[in-house]
């Protein structure tokens, strides 16, 4: 293993991620939770998944759809999520099964069946 790379990859990564929408949506799932935890975990474990589907995707995917497309599609998901959240923002409800719903409307079922320890 490039130890250069490992280290620039890492703080690349580590650098994007402050402030960014994730991180702002740990903070909102662990602020109405009682186990901090179990927010990381699953956190932890999504980050990890995503960025093995990104590494194992890598250039190929933009060999076979054009770059634009990819761009634009990545937009568009983007505004779709933004605009959910702040919709469900401006109901007033903010506990974690909302915010599971704005981001996958199946998890939202789950997050609401799970018994507030």
């Amino acid at each position: 293993m490039q130890l250069a790379l490992l280290a620039s990859t890492f703080a690349t990564v580590f650098l994007a991620e402050l402030g960014d929408k994730t991180q702002l949506a740990i903070v909102s799932i662990s602020g109405t939770s009682s186990r901090p935890g179990a927010v990381f975990a699953g956190s932890a474990c999504a980050l990890v998944l995503a960025s093995l589907v990104g590494a194992g995707a890598g250039g190929s995917l933009s060999s076979v759809i054009p770059t634009d497309a990819l761009q634009l599609a990545a937009a568009a998901g983007f505004l779709i999520l933004g605009t959910r959240l702040i919709v469900l923002s401006r109901q007033g409800e903010n506990s974690p099964a909302t915010v599971a719903q704005a981001v996958s409307p199946d998890a939202a079922g789950e997050a609401a069946d799970t018994p507030a320890p």
